[in-house]
């Protein structure tokens, strides 16, 4: 296919496939110079390179705190801690996700300093609780606002960027003074209904880092910061 012949929507069904195979999927797989455990359901961040890029570009506060949404396997927040944060907190929604980053974190040595929580968005995090850096890799393609998903279809999709939208009213409660808050998205995403959600949070969205990947199709993957107004 042609890149006008394939829609965000089209790449998300095939990711999600690749994702949902059954006997496909390796139960470890490397990484960043790392090996790491993977368990059914869980996003694999093999089938595309966006936690790749995502973690190796982000700022890690050293000696501070850090946040992940939407953690998965664990590969950013347990990154994190290797890389010198002294606190990181990992939430997801999926039950599997949060074993499997539990895992990882265990693999790694640094369960002492990684907190893995089941939480949608930051519902479980304890009031008045601020990070010195927020972070979460989109689940950037827009899906219908009617759509019924799963967790892990929820890690690729997000109905109406109704998540979106959340957590730009919600993350500045979240960040510290000095703090920063990054967004992992692509182009397959919609940048404007992005922005305007963002304009709507008194959010600026800056991109740190880019990425242009062109196989199969041409996209581009960004790391935003996300100032506050």
């Amino acid at each position: 296919m042609t890149d006008g012949e394939v829609t965000a929507l089209d790449l998300g069904r095939v990711l999600l496939h690749r994702n949902s195979t059954k006997g496909g999927r390796p139960s470890e797989f490397p990484l960043l110079g790392r090996k790491w455990d993977l368990l059914p359901g869980v996003f694999a961040p093999i089938y595309d390179v966006s936690t790749q890029l995502f973690t190796a570009w982000l700022p890690y506060p050293i000696g501070g705190s850090f946040l992940e949404i939407g953690c998965g396997a664990g590969v950013t927040a347990v990154t994190a801690a290797l890389r010198g944060c002294a606190r990181v907190t990992a939430l997801d929604i999926n039950d599997r996700a949060i074993e499997n980053a539990i895992q990882n974190a265990r693999r790694h040595g640094v369960a002492e300093r990684v907190r893995v929580l089941r939480s949608n968005l930051f519902a479980e995090v304890p009031q008045g609780e601020r990070f010195d850096c927020v972070f979460w890799n989109s689940s950037f393609i827009e899906a219908s606002p009617n759509a019924a998903l799963d967790a892990l279809e929820l890690a690729i999709f997000d109905p109406g960027y109704r998540t979106h939208a959340a957590f730009l009213n919600e993350v500045s409660a979240h960040s510290a003074p000095g703090g920063r808050i990054f967004l992992g998205f692509s182009d397959l995403g919609n940048g404007q209904l992005l922005k305007s959600l963002a304009d709507q949070a008194h959010l600026e969205l800056q991109t740190v880092r880019s990425f242009t990947a062109r196989h199969p199709v041409t996209l581009t993957y960004q790391l935003l910061e996300l100032i506050r107004t």
